[in-house]
């Protein structure tokens, strides 16, 4: 099934949460097409989970209406809405076998024994853990566990899968395993997917679209190469990955390119599409990663204006990557991420950064201009 191209299973329309005098979740419109992984991704209290209870029914909204399959399910409770769920901590019963903890919600559904047992067996094999029937949750490893809990969401079939935090409680190397595992299962299984996650390598890596949210409020959704490389606003662009913030203004539009002067003097060309107006105060964002650094006057001519002279106050090595920070002349310091080399720069080294005008991105801000 192609994704994105059939009508969307989950609608949330005007859909606002408050708990006694704390608004959870703004009025909110979402649509999450068929077959689609889409992830909530925010800081703890953003209202990702929130909204993650209200589609399985374990919280009803303040207002708006929640849609599944074209359905009005405001009302409709949690064991009709034929959804699968996987929590940050597995929710396996503790007292059955993975055999019985797989298949609850079948015999709840008063499947026939001989179904139960073939869609078990069918659904150990998708999470490749076959064989592992009569074992108890507590002779399986985190991993382990994590696989019967998707095992037992997957094997009911369900409209739509909800995971809250699945990978949290993983060590970082299972955490990547795991993650490529869901993603497979699910394009293997083509079931649309809602998935609430703080990490934003899980929600880049997986998603088919992020929905960023900060205090109740969605801030911008769309495909991860999207709200990645041309956020919206200051908290998207510093919440997904490692970004550089310069206050400027605009000093001159030319053809394709807007030059910005920014706060410590120097000039920068941007390659930014947009309504932009000369003499506008803007904030400059340059992603850490798209800096290159060098010895400083090497690979640097009198007409390149993307360039910053500074020294390197402090560096983080970490493995393939070493992480600088440039102090320049103003004290702005710069964050600039650098595959690593059999010689690295050293703290006290002076160094000239530069970045591509394609790599510079533009907010409006609404202070004065610099």
């Amino acid at each position: 099934m192609e994704k994105g191209n059939a009508s969307p299973v989950v609608k949330l329309r005007g859909v606002y949460k408050r708990f006694d005098k704390v608004v959870a979740v703004e009025k909110m419109d979402l649509d999450i097409d068929e077959g689609s992984l889409v992830t909530l991704l925010g800081p703890s209290g953003c209202g990702k989970t929130t909204i993650l209870r209200m589609i399985a029914g374990l919280e009803a909204p303040t207002e708006g209406d929640i849609y599944i399959q074209g359905r009005r399910v405001n009302d409709v409770p949690i064991h009709k809405r034929n959804l699968g769920m996987i929590f940050q901590n597995y929710a396996l019963f503790p007292h059955k076998t993975i055999f019985d903890n797989v298949g609850f919600g079948l015999k709840y559904r008063n499947f026939p024994k001989e179904k139960i047992k073939k869609k078990v067996t069918q659904a150990l094999e998708m999470v490749r853990l076959p064989g592992v029937e009569h074992r108890m949750p507590s002779q399986l490893s985190g991993g382990q566990q994590q696989r019967i809990a998707m095992a037992r969401a997957i094997v009911i079939e369900p409209v739509v899968l909800l995971m809250d935090e699945p990978l949290s409680a993983l060590d970082e190397n299972l955490r990547e395993d795991m993650r490529r595992e869901i993603d497979n299962l699910q394009q293997m299984l083509g079931v649309t997917t809602v998935f609430v996650t703080h990490d934003q390598r899980e929600a880049l890596s997986m998603s088919d679209k992020i929905v960023v949210m900060k205090d109740g409020l969605m801030q911008q959704e769309g495909p991860p190469e999207e709200v990645y490389n041309y956020p919206t606003n200051h908290f998207v662009a510093d919440f997904l990955g490692h970004s550089n913030f310069l206050n400027g203004v605009i000093v001159g539009l030319e053809n394709d390119h807007i030059r910005v002067r920014v706060e410590d003097g120097n000039e920068v060309l941007v390659h930014h599409p947009g309504n932009w107006t000369e003499g506008e105060p803007i904030e400059l964002v340059v992603r850490a990663q798209n800096f290159e650094i060098h010895t400083k006057g090497k690979n640097q001519s009198a007409s390149d204006l993307n360039c910053f002279d500074g020294t390197i106050i402090d560096r983080s090595y970490m493995g393939g990557e070493v992480s600088y920070f440039v102090e320049l002349k103003n004290k702005t310091v710069l964050h600039a991420i650098s595959i690593s080399k059999l010689t690295p720069f050293r703290r006290g080294q002076e160094v000239s950064i530069h970045v591509q005008p394609k790599y510079c991105g533009l907010l409006p801000k609404k202070n004065g201009p610099v």
